[in-house]
């Protein structure tokens, strides 16, 4: 079946205008003026969504969810439950890259890789970090490299703690074979091959991935630190690295988005090495498209901030066909109302997963206050 997106201003993420978008096969087929009676004349089985007076962006890319839930640090009856489908497409993400954290033994990579399938079949594009907080990290296959090679779901290693006391204190050697070992099975599997690491609040910030660049032959573009907003000065460094050639990314737990994306602008951030995750399991996927609206409604240019949840994603992670509306690209397309950016359509694949700002199968497990910590809980349990 076609799909017809009539009639909405496309950003791409760059604001295109008014235009239509025709879907096809799983791809956008094209993107501009369309014939609607001539298609019908065609007699081809097309679905039509009124699309004036709304916003057609691409499908939103997060690169760092807890799709197991979180680990429970407070007991084991803190732990929180798996993430479903409903609750990712309701937040507008139609590609999502599930992580492990501090937990490997309770939520662990078998587990994760199934999770990631049950979002595949579901009709989402799911991938995932191989291992977590620890190093040497918990693998599939006992091996970061045959992970990215043989798996088709692992595209890098992470998420890997530093400046944290759950960490497991990696010495840089160790850090140094890591990083190549995934970069290695990403240049041979054609994938992005990264270290994502979890950074924490210590003092010692982004110290053991400048020593990384600055003593081994480790790269920037291999790095991906994430949870750089937690102070000014680690967001100082971290600009610092992404001018070296790393991406960085932020996360909205703390709802503060748009302050972290003005730092980040305001002191010369390269503009395509920011990301921005969810980094969900108390919290809920829907905080990423509610954050991209707190940045507008504070005045900051939509076609500005999309990127960072949409192009920018998707080159870092090396995802050919997403976060772009664009002919030929996947068919992962989000129409929000115009001025209020509420969510109305999520197409994924070109497959209508929510229809009328609601989702379109049955999903058990959808609480829309699921994932909101009570009063005093701790900010993460990932």
């Amino acid at each position: 079946m076609l799909v017809l997106i009539e009639g909405g201003e496309v950003f791409a993420p760059e604001p295109l205008g008014r235009q239509s978008v025709l879907v096809g096969g799983g791809n956008v087929l094209k993107v501009g003026a369309i014939d609607r009676k001539a298609l019908e004349k065609l007699g081809a089985d097309c679905e039509v969504i009124d699309a004036a007076g709304r916003v057609v962006v691409p499908g939103l890319i997060d690169p760092h969810e807890h799709l197991l839930g979180g680990s429970g640090e407070g007991g084991f009856s803190a732990q929180t439950p798996e993430i479903r489908a409903g609750e990712i497409v309701l937040g507008g993400i139609t590609t999502v890259v599930g992580t492990l954290g501090v937990d490997t033994t309770m939520k662990n990579m078998a587990g994760l890789v199934g999770r990631a399938k049950a979002l595949r079949e579901q009709g989402l594009t799911a991938f995932v970090w191989s291992g977590g907080y620890d190093v040497p990290p918990s693998t599939l296959t006992k091996s970061v490299r045959d992970d990215v090679l043989f798996v088709a779901e692992v595209i890098g290693a992470g998420e890997i703690a530093i400046s944290d006391e759950r960490s497991m204190d990696p010495s840089p050697h160790d850090l140094a074979k890591l990083a190549s070992d995934a970069f290695i099975g990403g240049h041979l599997a054609r994938k992005a091959g990264l270290t994502h690491f979890h950074v924490g609040p210590g003092r010692k910030r982004l110290a053991l991935l400048r020593q990384l660049v600055d003593e081994f032959d480790v790269k920037p573009k291999w790095l991906y630190p994430t949870h750089v907003e937690r102070s000014e000065e680690l967001m100082d460094e971290a600009i610092d690295l992404a001018r070296r050639g790393a991406a960085v990314d932020v996360d909205v737990v703390e709802k503060d988005l748009p302050k972290w994306f003005r730092y980040y602008r305001e002191r010369g951030g390269p503009a395509d090495r920011l990301t921005v995750s969810t980094d969900a399991s108390i919290s809920t996927p829907r905080d990423l498209l509610a954050q991209v609206r707190a940045c507008v409604a504070g005045g900051i240019e939509l076609a500005d901030v999309l990127p960072c949840v949409t192009t920018n994603t998707a080159a870092v992670l090396k995802l050919g066909g997403k976060g772009r509306v664009a002919a030929g690209a996947d068919a992962d397309l989000v129409v929000l109302e115009s001025g209020s950016l509420e969510l109305v359509e999520v197409l994924a694949g070109g497959r209508r997963l929510v229809r009328n700002g609601a989702v379109a199968a049955d999903d058990p497990g959808l609480d829309e206050n699921a994932r909101e910590p009570a009063a005093g809980s701790a900010r993460r349990c990932c």
